[in-house]
């Protein structure tokens, strides 16, 4: 099936920012009294809004999060990203050949919009992705893995849900795009296969991402 909109993730697929984002948002945790590894943050956070922080450590310890945390962590997660973030591997050359066989694309994201626009300020991807087909876990109130900001970025974009393909890395992203009745193809390069169970199919670079989509 050729499908009429390509979805993509935006940290790990687009940016790769998983590794310093999870990295200061574990140690800012452990700060706090809430001691949380490196691997602990990427098995209850990867691919979630920031809502998720807050219910899982009210959840686990019945302890609020500070009321200027999401603004510490921004700081210091923006900081972070306008020193050292990069594009993935891959990805710039695969968002050219789809706007070049014009092909429609859009973002949708559980981060903010100020994290999105930083991370494309720094990478370049401002160029590819702009107010028109970004999307954000803000714009709907649930980020995943609830299918709300899928649905939402097909609808604003004018594709059924059944012609549209979700590039994802995260298990909450997958079960999102599954939710929302969309094909979705999982990037493995940072998340085990078998975390990112029921895709429909599986790439480790992003040269083998057109061919699996047939572009």
């Amino acid at each position: 099936m050729r499908y009429e909109l390509v979805v993509f993730d935006n940290d790990g697929v687009l940016v790769d920012s998983e590794p310093l984002a999870n990295t200061i948002l574990a140690g800012y945790l452990t700060e706090l009294g809430h001691p949380t590894t490196y691997e602990d943050s990427i098995r209850d956070y990867m691919g979630a809004a920031l809502h998720r922080v807050h219910d899982l450590v009210l959840e686990r310890t019945g302890r609020r999060l500070p009321e200027d945390f999401d603004a510490t962590l921004y700081a210091r997660t923006f900081a972070a990203f306008e020193r050292e973030l990069e594009p993935v591997p891959g990805v710039v050359d695969v968002v050219k050949q789809l706007a070049a066989q014009g092909v429609p694309y859009c973002l949708a994201s559980s981060g903010s919009h100020e994290r999105i626009r930083v991370g494309h300020r720094k990478t370049g991807l401002d160029a590819w992705f702009g107010d028109g087909n970004v999307f954000s876990a803000q714009d709907v109130g649930r980020g995943k893995p609830a299918p709300d900001l899928f649905l939402h970025a097909a609808a604003r974009m004018g594709v059924a849900p059944e012609r549209c393909v979700v590039v994802e890395d995260s298990r909450l992203g997958v079960r999102a795009a599954l939710a929302a009745g969309m094909d979705v193809y999982g990037y493995t390069a940072m998340t085990p296969r078998e975390k990112l169970a029921g895709a429909t199919g599986y790439f480790g670079s992003m040269d083998e991402l057109l061919p699996l989509l047939g572009l």
